[in-house]
């Protein structure tokens, strides 16, 4: 399975959401996407889950542009305002929501065992906002994940709940190295501290031919820290189209 979206961008009815973009990842990748605050993160996310389409470029999957296959196969994670958890909620009924979605039980001891089986269950009745920020995020992933026919997760700014992206880094590539294209955004800083290159939102980068997982292309394949690949692609930023500042 391979994810393209070819220099997308999207308007908003204020401005730019996103200025052109390229990023592609295959199944068994991760594909970095850096940019600051506001340039676009929420945007590129709902574009490649075609929930919102671009008005330059287009975002296909194995070749196909089909905003509802998109829908069908691509979750996306913990985005702001889009799917990120109401903060309030209690743990277990963000999960029981989720586990919904996923097509499996829901009922509260059903809910609370599938805590327990991941070390969780302590974290059953604390506020979402105040379980640790690695915790939610495996959890976020892990239930995006089984939802029925997704193959792609797109992960957005991780980063923004502090620490260390080591931290979430990890559990990204768990879920590539399980055979799943993954494409996370984040600030520029956690790119490097990961130490690789990356796609920028905003910095258009002339379209590669996809590759497939362990492939060559014209994309750059680089081994991430824990060996799971990663599909940086060289973009050249264009401070007249670049990130917002």
């Amino acid at each position: 399975m391979i994810l393209t979206a070819d220099g997308i961008a999207v308007d908003g009815p204020h401005g730019p959401l996103l200025r052109r973009t390229t990023v592609r990842v295959g199944s068994g990748e991760v594909a970095l996407v850096s940019g600051a605050p506001g340039a676009g993160h929420t945007a590129l996310a709902l574009a490649l889950a075609g929930r919102m389409r671009p008005i330059h470029g287009r975002v296909c999957l194995d070749g196909t542009d089909d905003p509802a296959l998109l829908r069908r196969r691509v979750a996306v994670v913990d985005t702001p305002g889009i799917s990120e958890p109401d903060p309030v909620l209690p743990l277990r009924a963000v999960v029981g929501e989720e586990l919904a979605m996923a097509g499996r039980g829901t009922l509260p001891r059903s809910v609370v065992a599938w805590l327990d089986a991941r070390g969780a269950a302590g974290f059953a009745r604390t506020r979402f906002e105040d379980v640790p920020a690695p915790t939610r995020l495996a959890l976020m992933l892990e239930l995006a994940a089984m939802r029925p026919g997704v193959g792609v997760l797109v992960l957005t700014v991780p980063d923004r709940h502090g620490g260390s992206p080591q931290q979430w880094w990890p559990l990204v590539a768990e879920h590539a190295a399980a055979g799943r294209a993954v494409v996370v955004t984040c600030a520029q800083s956690s790119a490097e501290l990961i130490g690789t290159l990356t796609a920028r939102l905003g910095g258009d980068t002339d379209p590669a031919p996809p590759a497939a997982p362990g492939g060559t292309s014209g994309a750059r394949h680089e081994r991430g820290p824990t060996g799971t690949t990663v599909q940086a692609l060289a973009s050249h930023h264009d401070d007249s189209e670049g990130a917002d500042r």
